[in-house]
């Protein structure tokens, strides 16, 4: 029965084969860009960074990037593993003996420094610490360091088609386990029972976990953004607003639901309409060659023509993939443009303190011609109803 369910481990086997297919080309496009950076070699040290162009996925380790070769520094706990998912690349091993710092420096040294020229090597530097940055430049003298800011992450924000195929398969276990959730809601639960519950079914539908931990808020706690549930019942609540998202294969989706019932006010159904004619226009915008600031401006002129302008407290959206917030972000302060293959969400919002909150959210993928949007689920006012 396990084999045949939706995300299972041999359903989803293709799916990570496929993943591991592109890792060649992702490193092919970050070795030719070195040389337009004036960069010898790039060390990448964060595990997500190192995940999306190796595949692989445990920590404790770094890629060193050259242009003639890539190679991954781990420790003994990873050798079989390491085997498994990137026997392709050449394999730096610390012994129990030796701290990573230890072991890149002592790769640094024995494959960068030798050389007539001083190299210059790239250093992530939102994600290594300054003692560590200070370390290299002691140890490796022969070696300048440059700091570097987003060039993996630049790979990354367009997905590959593989990319974009398990992104959707996440999007749908997120859906299938709201679906099943609703019939379920009773006056007595608990926004925490709920939240649970969704996770649980996530993960009975193959999902590997949350994207995040799950938003579940009931009535006036709808008005906090990034809510955390508690033990308050549903009871008489008016409103339920659910943000959640599963994981599969490492690739996270991002959705938002606002749901009422009849007693809700008629102030709440005109705000909601608006926040879904808001996001519309958003989708309708989006585009390549579009710029993400535009996008969240077609968003925040309707809510703003509505009068619900300063309930609107955050940005239009942002890019997912390997991590639930990533580039590019949809805000008015962005200066990122969308290109095809970048993936999304859309979630305008209303805020109003003890009183309600609305969010609809979907994640969009940037196609040659326009957008799709991956989720599916209804939103309009009378399909987010929900009756005990």
């Amino acid at each position: 029965m396990g084999a045949d369910r939706p995300g299972a481990r041999g359903a989803f086997g293709s799916r990570w084969k496929n993943l591991m297919s592109e890792l060649p080309d992702r490193l092919a496009r970050l070795t030719d860009s070195l040389g337009e950076l004036g960069l010898d070699a790039l060390l990448v040290t964060d595990e997500i960074n190192v995940r999306y162009l190796s595949g692989f996925t445990g920590d404790s380790s770094y890629l060193l990037v050259t242009a003639r070769e890539t190679a991954i520094l781990s420790d003994g706990r990873y050798e079989a593993q390491i085997a498994e998912q990137c026997g392709y690349l050449p394999c730096f091993v610390r012994p129990p003996s030796e701290s990573l710092s230890d072991l890149t420096e002592r790769v640094l040294n024995e494959l960068i420094a030798p050389g007539d020229t001083r190299r210059k090597v790239g250093l992530e530097a939102e994600h290594l610490s300054m003692s560590a940055y200070q370390l290299f430049a002691e140890r490796c003298g022969e070696i300048d360091f440059v700091a570097t800011s987003g060039i993996v992450e630049s790979l990354r924000m367009v997905k590959d088609p593989q990319e974009i195929e398990v992104t959707r398969h996440a999007v749908r276990l997120a859906e299938r386990a709201f679906e099943s959730l609703l019939p379920m809601l009773t006056p007595g639960c608990s926004e925490r029972q709920v939240a649970h519950e969704l996770e649980a079914k996530m993960r009975l539908l193959g999902a590997e976990g949350c994207s995040f931990a799950p938003i579940v808020a009931f009535g006036a706690a709808g008005a906090l953004p990034h809510y955390e549930p508690t033990d308050r019942l549903l009871e008489d609540a008016p409103t339920i607003l659910i943000d959640w998202g599963a994981k599969l294969g490492g690739y996270a989706s991002d959705l938002t639901r606002t749901l009422h019932r009849n007693s809700a006010s008629a102030e709440f159904r005109r705000c909601y309409e608006a926040v879904l004619e808001s996001q519309l226009a958003a989708i309708e915008a989006i585009g390549p060659g579009v710029a993400a600031s535009d996008v969240d401006r077609a968003a925040r002129a309707v809510l703003q023509g509505a009068g619900l302008g300063a309930a609107f407290k955050h940005g239009l959206g942002h890019g997912v993939g390997l991590q639930i917030h990533e580039s590019p972000r949809l805000s008015s302060s962005s200066d990122e443009t969308l290109a095809a293959g970048m993936i999304v969400t859309v979630e305008p919002g209303v805020y109003f303190d003890g009183d309600f909150g609305i969010r609809i959210e979907d994640d969009v993928l940037v196609t040659d011609s326009g957008c799709e949007v991956l989720s599916r689920l209804p939103k309009g006012l009378d399909d987010c109803r929900f009756m005990l």
